[in-house]
């Protein structure tokens, strides 16, 4: 028999939790470098989001579950009642915060239009919007989530969180270039940046994406800190019944700091 430490229990769950870390620091990493002229980064940012916010959503459920009946869920009943809904987990978790009590350090509450803004976004591509280039071929209804990213997420972030100074700069910079290149140049991008791009800036994409990316990266990675700290909330309540546990908390440590700390990292 394993010492109770290394049960196969512990080991599942040190497991799932490094996994989902490393998944989570991925996403991350290409949010911080996606740029509107190469839509697959972004692609390759919200899966890594959106399957590490549904991983450790799940954790915090499974722990839940744990201290209200005293044995973990049925795995394939929760995939089945949650499945990749991440608002609907975002709601579960916050009726958990809200039922024991819990107070997370740096949020009581994930509550600002902004980060339920992003959680809608990711839900939507966890739902099948990561099919949306397919989808408009057949259904001229589809959205693209590329698209609403930029909309609803990039344009607020530049218009209210970069500097007028830096903004003023980067217009600047584009009528420089634009006067170099002469009246007949034309530069291509999709059609969700064209058509962002009058309320974004009138301005270089690559600047303007390098300007807002520490922005987008701290809203999401403020919804993850919070996850994270309800998580260690439920992992120490666990630990008074239960010694077979990893501390999940500890694992996700690096995400749980001050917002400039978050804002400013570029590597995970």
């Amino acid at each position: 028999m394993l010492p109770l430490a290394f049960s196969p229990s512990f080991t599942a769950l040190l497991n799932e939790t490094q996994l989902t870390r490393d998944i989570l620091g991925a996403g991350a990493n290409q949010l911080r470098r996606a740029n509107y002229a190469e839509k697959g980064t972004y692609f390759l940012a919200f899966t890594g989001l959106t399957t590490g916010l549904d991983r450790l959503g799940k954790l915090c459920l499974m722990l839940d579950h744990l201290l209200q009946h005293g044995h973990w869920p049925d795995l394939p009943q929760l995939k089945q009642d949650v499945g990749h809904r991440l608002l609907l987990i975002h709601e579960r978790i916050e009726a958990v915060v809200l039922r024991r009590g819990l107070r997370p350090q740096y949020r009581p509450r994930v509550d600002d239009p902004m980060h339920l803004t992003v959680l809608r976004c990711l839900h939507d591509f966890a739902e099948g919007d990561r099919y949306a280039s397919f989808q408009v071929e057949t259904d001229p209804s589809a959205t693209d989530p590329l698209a609403d990213w930029i909309r609803l997420v990039d344009v607020p972030l530049f218009q209210k969180r970069v500097s007028v100074r830096k903004q003023v700069s980067i217009r600047h910079s584009t009528d420089l270039v634009a006067r170099l290149m002469g009246a007949d140049a034309v530069v291509l991008h999709g059609v969700e940046t064209a058509e962002a791009g009058p309320q974004l800036m009138d301005a270089d994409y690559g600047m303007a994406a390098n300007a807002v990316a520490p922005h987008r990266q701290l809203s999401v990675l403020q919804i993850v800190r919070y996850w994270v700290e309800v998580l260690g909330e439920l992992q120490r309540q666990a630990l008074q019944a239960r010694r077979d546990l990893p501390d999940l908390a500890e694992v996700f440590s690096a995400f749980v700091c001050a917002d400039h700390h978050l804002k400013a990292r570029k590597a995970w």
